[in-house]
């Protein structure tokens, strides 16, 4: 299994019931013949299920993990014994039965999440259930060299945690980058809007935080994060595309398995060829789905230079009726479209998901976007295809990259019970 393997979690040998379901995205729990696999596996199995949905009862763990009632008793109480998850009796009760407890996460165990970009960096904190504790976002002047996003970070993070209301243990940081990361050892291969090359930013930024981190490209982690706690949440087979200043990334999930590729560079639908491209882009190729589909393109037709993505719906709204605007959008709406149509032949997903200015686009028009897939599709291969916007907007890479360092945690809780012991011991 890999750090990226999520899938709906069911105790060994249970056939999960439907993907609707299912508790949606889990992480794979690691899995063995012996007593001490069986109890890591239940521990893995459990703590995923409260941390992707707080506040779940211990009967909905009964039915979603397939584990009995019994071992999930057993496995909450080890869990609240290492301090990772606190039970709440609800205060009233109907129906028959006895009251069943509400799981909830710790609330002082925590991620570092850090998303640098072409105009920007941003830190925040993120706690067990995808909760966004904080969050500092700094502008940079143009390309910033990696040890100044380093430098940055350092400041910002504890500027951060300085300012949250409550204490807690950070236990790692996860950081997205937009450009090619090799998973293995965090480094940068190649970002050409941010014109990094082999750069060893996981190392580095391990040096200057002095906690361990873990590096992905940022589409394949928000990727993650829509199919965890998002639009995608529970869907088994799904694709995202999210379109941004610096490009189109993707990222898919099949059978509840994240797509990853030999080197972590799987997903690179940006670069895929369209019909009727000429445009060359930064990859050395012609007619890259990117160079066809950006937000450069649809700003020129705005007559803007600049716009903030939670603002370009407005502006599209705005626009409505201008013949240069809808014009554009029809074109960019019927590339899309093709390409759409491409990644549902390859991956038959049951969803795809929008993020960032193809969001936006999608707004503006979703049922030309429909018609337009339908149309220029393979019938039996998207014929149940849901084509949705993101939900979780700004907050996608801080989510996304706090979940890729958590996971191998997810996996082995009890080794997250000691590290966050001995980090609460020596604050």
């Amino acid at each position: 299994m890999t750090d990226a393997e999520i899938a709906p979690t069911t105790a060994p040998g249970v056939v999960p019931a439907a993907p609707a379901a299912l508790a949606g995205g889990l992480l794979v729990p690691a899995q063995g013949s012996g007593p001490e696999d069986t109890r890591r596996h239940n521990l893995s199995t459990i703590l995923t299920a409260v941390h992707h949905r707080p506040g779940v009862t211990r009967a909905e763990l009964t039915r979603l993990t397939g584990l009995n009632r019994s071992t999930v008793l057993k496995v909450v109480a080890e869990l609240v014994e290492g301090a990772l998850v606190h039970e709440v009796s609800p205060s009233e009760h109907a129906g028959r039965g006895r009251p069943s407890s509400h799981v909830y996460p710790a609330r002082d165990v925590a991620a570092l999440a850090v998303y640098p970009d072409l105009d920007a960096v941003t830190v925040g904190v993120i706690g067990l259930g995808g909760a966004l504790l904080g969050r500092l976002r700094r502008p940079t002047e143009g390309r910033a060299r990696p040890e100044q996003i380093v430098s940055l970070v350092s400041q910002l993070a504890s500027d951060v945690i300085a300012q949250l209301p409550e204490p807690v243990v950070i236990v790692g940081v996860g950081c997205a980058v937009p450009g090619l990361v090799r998973a293995a050892d965090g480094v940068v291969v190649d970002a050409p809007h941010m014109d990094w090359h082999d750069v060893p930013f996981g190392a580095m930024l391990s040096d200057a935080l002095g906690l361990p981190v873990q590096v992905r490209n940022d589409a394949r982690i928000a990727t993650v994060a829509e199919a965890v706690f998002g639009a995608g949440r529970g869907v088994a087979d799904l694709v995202y595309l999210n379109g941004s200043y610096s490009g189109i990334g993707g990222g898919a999930i099949t059978g509840g398995v994240t797509l990853r590729g030999r080197d972590g560079y799987g997903g690179e639908f940006g670069h895929t060829r369209v019909d009727g491209g000429r445009e060359r882009c930064h990859c050395g190729r012609t007619g890259c789905l990117e160079t066809e589909v950006n937000l450069r393109r649809l700003l020129a037709a705005l007559g803007r230079d600049d716009v903030d993505l939670s603002e370009l719906d407005d502006e599209l709204d705005a626009a409505q009726g201008r013949p240069g605007v809808e014009q554009e959008i029809d074109r960019q709406i019927g590339i899309l479209a093709g390409a759409i149509g491409d990644l549902a032949s390859v991956f038959n997903p049951s969803m795809v998901v929008l993020g960032g200015a193809l969001g936006s686009l999608w707004s503006a028009a979703p049922d030309r976007l429909a018609a337009a897939v339908a149309a220029d599709s393979f019938a039996p291969m998207s014929g149940d295809l849901t084509i949705v916007r993101a939900e979780l907007g700004s907050r996608v890479h801080l989510v996304g990259a706090a979940e890729i360092f958590m996971l191998a945690y997810l996996r082995d809780p009890a080794q997250l019970a000691e590290r966050v012991a001995r980090l609460r011991q020596e604050a």
